[in-house]
């Protein structure tokens, strides 16, 4: 007996001491969770880490690896999904078309699913159905990619374009659905894509068709929810991969969770958005991880008896100095990077890390770029290296240059300043040969371009723009559209000419801010409007047209 009640005090004693060291830990999928979400959104092409303002690093594939390896040890029924944007931001955009190195990347480092974001279309139709077939041609491990409201004109549509069979073909070839259905650990997943309109708006000539995203989610989860039950008899945890965004509890994924139901999470891409608490609307939660793989997003769910979700753990893992780099992963980022120097910084004599110049200024941050309306050295800077390149190339004088906020991805750094450094910075556009663009545009309308920067900033501050060639200024307690007060050309000899507005100016811009000019008026109410001509003052709808090649060319479309 004696040593019975020995036994049974030693249990209650061992008890006492780990009971509360069991309640301390937090809650995981190995302990009350049954479903964990790893996710990311709009990575880039940053495979390699990018240093911070304080002297760290953050980010890179090779260290991403490691912790998505660490999450899948604890955790062997983990899904790890994609919110879009996976392309386009980095040097090894360049190989994005010929050999998809951004899928084939994600697909070595485990990704289940991704979707479609904006810059995925920036190399544009053909672009993307060679990215597409040139992922499958690979062999290598892929994530399955799902869209539900953004696709190619069926044959016969009024949209359908030159090369929308093309894409068909190319969507077929590699696979991707409206939605896929995944078990992990006995638990099912409905996984579908979607497009927001913002999105959409920024994609101009992507060719796509787009419906509604809240029609057509509501119409995707009832039918993924129906197929999930009736194959596996199982109630899914339904997953969105929105490329729409949300902002401090505002924006298109917000709306998206009030008005449908029925979908658990939402990974919010396309804003480029830290979440660091979910947000829950309508039984939805919504979470982001930021941009460029700084963060690993983890979400850990319940599947309760009655069919609702509840968040069990939700955290974002930093993607920094302090992580170990996957071999593995590290190798292939290598290999691709020797790629890019071989097959597309050959041509120019140049390669990956060769440096350019010894910088002695400190520029601002990027995201100091459009927070204020200033005048930014590094805007201007690109701004004046595209009036001086087209000058060089189309053997005269254009009238203004400008870039704007939303196309500085980067800051240049202190100290040597590499290929890679510059491309970085200013990496949005086809990643075609001549990726500036010369248009025409009346005097009258460039006026409009001024009144952009001066009325849309304040709501908008991607749209603030910097311009080349021109002096003006603009009175902020003005009506909205009416602020600019002066403007002059500075011609070649250092005066300033009086704008007249119908004339024709030749206007410098990288591709991807050029193909904005013609959404102007809507984006305004109709108050602006941009019209891109070529010499002769003909309008031109395809902005791809005038692609500039080595001579710049400016003929019509």
């Amino acid at each position: 007996m004696k040593t019975v009640m020995r036994r049974t005090l030693s249990l209650l004693l061992l008890l006492s001491l780990v009971l509360p060291l069991l309640l301390s830990v937090p809650v995981s999928a190995a302990d009350g969770a049954n479903a964990t979400v790893l996710f990311t959104h709009d990575l880039h092409s940053h495979f390699l880490p990018t240093p911070t303002d304080e002297g760290g690093e953050e980010g890179g594939y090779a260290r991403l690896a490691t912790l998505i390896g660490q999450q899948k040890e604890k955790n062997p029924n983990a899904i790890l999904v994609d919110g879009g944007d996976f392309s386009m931001g980095s040097l090894f955009q360049t190989a994005y078309a010929t050999s998809a190195t951004e899928l084939r990347l994600m697909g070595q480092m485990g990704f289940d699913v991704t979707t479609f974001g904006n810059h995925e279309f920036d190399y544009l139709e053909q672009g993307l159905s060679d990215m597409l077939n040139a992922a499958k041609a690979s062999g290598d491990p892929l994530p399955a990619i799902v869209e539900s409201n953004y696709l190619p004109p069926k044959a016969g549509d009024e949209n359908e374009t030159e090369h929308s069979a093309t894409v068909r073909d190319a969507f077929d070839n590699y696979g991707v659905k409206n939605y896929i259905l995944l078990e992990r650990g006995g638990v099912y997943f409905a996984i579908f894509g979607l497009m927001g309109f913002d999105g959409n708006d920024c994609a101009p000539n992507s060719g796509m068709v787009m419906t509604d995203p809240v029609t057509t989610a509501k119409e995707t989860v009832k039918k993924a929810t129906e197929e999930c039950k009736s194959l596996y008899n199982a109630d899914p945890i339904v997953v969105c991969l929105s490329h729409s965004g949300t902002d401090n509890g505002k924006g298109e994924d917000y709306t998206l969770a009030q008005k449908v139901d029925g979908i658990d999470l939402i990974i919010s891409g396309h804003t480029h958005t830290t979440i660091k608490e979910a947000i829950k609307v309508n039984g939805t939660y919504i979470v982001s991880a930021g941009d460029y793989g700084r963060y690993l997003g983890v979400v850990d769910l319940v599947k309760n008896s009655d069919g609702t979700v509840t968040l069990a753990n939700y955290s974002l893992i930093a993607v920094d100095e302090t992580v170990a780099e996957d071999p593995a992963i590290a190798s292939k980022v290598a290999e691709f990077k020797q790629a890019v120097n071989n097959d597309y910084l050959a041509a120019y004599g140049m390669t990956f890390d060769q440096v350019l110049a010894h910088n002695k200024v400190e520029f601002e941050p990027q995201s100091a770029v459009g927070a204020t309306q200033h005048e930014s050295p590094l805007a201007n800077l690109y701004a004046d290296a595209y009036f001086w390149a087209a000058e060089k190339t189309l053997g005269f004088r254009p009238d203004i240059a400008l870039t704007a906020t939303g196309v500085i991805r980067e800051s240049l750094p202190l100290g040597n300043i590499t290929v890679s450094d510059v491309f970085n910075a200013a990496s949005l556009g086809v990643g075609t040969e001549g990726e500036l663009i010369a248009v025409y545009i009346t005097g009258e309308d460039l006026w409009s371009a001024l009144e952009v920067d001066a009325s849309v900033q304040p709501i908008m501050p991607a749209a603030q723009l910097f311009f080349s060639g021109i002096e003006y200024s603009f009175n902020t307690n003005r009506m909205i559209f009416n602020k600019v007060d002066y403007a002059r050309l500075r011609l070649a000899d250092g005066t300033l000419a009086e704008i007249d507005d119908d004339k024709l100016y030749c206007v410098i811009a990288g591709m991807y801010a050029g193909q904005m000019l013609g959404s102007v008026k809507e984006k305004s109410f109709g108050l602006l409007s941009i019209t891109p001509r070529n010499a002769e003052g003909k309008p031109f709808r395809q902005m791809n047209s005038r692609i500039t090649s080595s001579a710049m060319k400016t003929a019509d479309p």
